[in-house]
């Protein structure tokens, strides 16, 4: 089976929680929620993004992410392109909160493949 050549690419946006956002105080932790929000609608706003699904694994993943699997959250999208991709994972370093960056706070790795048909028998 052959891909058309403007086939979307199936993305897989690894997020992980760092240990900066355990550090902060109470007070200032629903600035990085809100930054979050951003980041999220960020995601799903890119031209040609379409959100597939979510998985917030916070309930059983408490603390902050290793460097690598499990992740604290992860966004399944198609995405036009690549340069779509870099734009979204772009967002942590545009998204501002006080002085810092978003980046401060969460790391975000995305996977590119393409989608897995499964053959008819």
């Amino acid at each position: 089976m052959t891909e058309p050549a403007n086939a979307p690419l199936r993305v897989l946006f690894c997020g992980a929680v760092l240990q900066n956002f355990f550090d902060l105080p109470s007070a200032e932790i629903g600035k990085v929620w809100k930054a979050t929000g951003e980041l999220l609608r960020g995601i799903r706003d890119v031209p040609g993004a379409t959100i597939i699904g979510t998985i917030d694994d916070d309930q059983t993943m408490v603390g902050t992410s290793p460097t690598g699997f499990p992740w604290t959250f992860y966004i399944l999208a198609d995405m036009p392109d690549r340069d779509s991709v870099v734009a979204a994972c772009n967002l942590l370093r545009t998204i501002e909160i006080g002085e810092h960056r978003l980046w401060r706070y969460i790391r975000i790795e995305a996977r590119i493949g393409r989608e897995l048909a499964i053959p008819e028998l």
